[in-house]
């Protein structure tokens, strides 16, 4: 049976390989199968625009339109949720002489901002090239951390957006030598308070997965237990005290390393240059020195923690984007993946060149065929 809240159906125009498509889903697991290049992450991106941000692949609007479209893209999904049906609409127009910028519609009412999504759905993903996240840069880690933060913490896209604007005009005040002390107090202000809010933010989201994310880990053997530590990027060793106290030490430093920022060309110090250490716990060991194997199953494991915390705190089954998610997997470690995402609630949207690597799905999923942007549903 299909989760009482998540997607019902999706409808793309002139979205990446595909000129016009409708789906609808009636289960709770939908696999999307087909060969390379037929166009199932496609898919997934689509549905993981259904939540603020640029998707799953972080690309730019003008790359996601069609190459033989008028450079414009919809995305209209129906949404359960709570016993009614919500229509979402977003996308982007081509308006020469603009930048593609996305809008988003809820029930025909202009939404302020793609934050507001966040009330109907929580969209988790994990893609192939996520698969480098513990040996890669910290920058990618810190907007993985950020995904999960977001989330459970609506605001938090916010105020980092905010943060970096702020932190922009600081940089281009002092490579210009304007050290106006009026304006740059006003910024490094500013960038203390949300600089202070991400960090705890952050801070509050590792603690719970220590614990709640740890104690679901534990009794699942199935995935190793991810050991997770946080560097915050603020000098400030404990975050645990009064939140002004430590906006003005932070703001204070800002004002103190004006000239050594400068010297640097960029700001030193600020919740931009955090990382998300994480450790194979079992083996008391960095994860990027893990096999490749451990690596992965470190990663899915902290992903269906995060997910499942996600459900916990905002009352909302998180939907999973999982792309090629079976490949690298043991049957026994497979079937122990699929129980662990029904125990979830939500829906889970899952791509594969191999439809047999879901047979321990059995008549609980929707397999959907995907050839050259064109789809046929095979079972429901």
């Amino acid at each position: 049976m299909p989760p009482a809240n998540g997607i019902a159906s999706l409808r793309l125009f002139d979205f990446r390989n595909y000129a016009a498509l409708d789906l609808a889903f009636d289960k709770r697991f939908v696999v999307f199968a087909g060969a390379n290049g037929a166009g199932k992450t496609n898919l997934l991106e689509a549905i993981s625009l259904l939540s603020p941000g640029r998707g799953l692949r972080r690309a730019a609007y003008g790359d996601m339109a069609r190459k033989d479209g008028a450079g414009a893209f919809s995305i209209r999904a129906d949404i359960e949720k709570d016993g009614d049906v919500l229509r979402v609409l977003t996308g982007v127009r081509n308006e020469p002489g603009s930048a593609a910028a996305r809008t988003v519609k809820i029930d025909q009412t202009q939404a302020r901002s793609a934050d507001e999504l966040l009330d109907l759905l929580r969209i988790v993903w994990l893609t192939p090239a996520m698969d480098g996240l513990f040996t890669g840069p910290a920058g990618d880690r810190r907007r993985f951390l950020d995904r999960m933060v977001l989330a459970i913490d609506p605001v938090h896209g916010r105020r980092a957006v905010d943060f970096e604007r702020a932190m922009r005009s600081r940089n281009k005040l002092l490579s210009e030598d304007r050290l106006d002390d009026r304006w740059l107090t006003g910024i490094e202000a500013q960038m203390a308070e949300l600089g202070v809010a991400m960090a705890i933010a952050r801070e509050n989201l590792v603690a719970h997965l220590k614990t709640s994310g740890a104690a679901f880990d534990r009794a699942k053997a199935a995935f190793p237990q991810a050991g997770l530590d946080l560097q915050s990027g603020l000098a400030d060793p404990d975050l645990s005290g009064p939140a002004v106290e430590t906006e003005d030490r932070y703001r204070e430093r800002l004002a103190r390393e004006r000239y050594r920022d400068r010297a640097a060309g960029r700001t030193l110090e600020g919740p931009h240059r955090a990382d998300l250490l994480v450790t194979h716990w079992e083996k008391a060991m960095p994860a990027g020195l893990s096999s490749t194997g451990e690596q992965k199953a470190l990663l899915v494991g902290l992903v269906l923690a995060h997910a499942r915390l996600t459900a916990h705190l905002s009352g909302l089954a998180p939907i999973l984007c999982l792309d090629e998610i079976a490949a690298h997997l043991d049957q026994s470690r497979r079937a122990s993946l699929f129980d662990l995402i029904g125990e979830l609630g939500g829906q889970a949207f899952m791509t594969g060149t191999d439809a047999s690597l879901f047979d321990a799905l059995g008549q609980r999923a929707q397999m959907v065929a995907v050839s050259e942007g064109a789809v046929q549903t095979l079972s429901s």
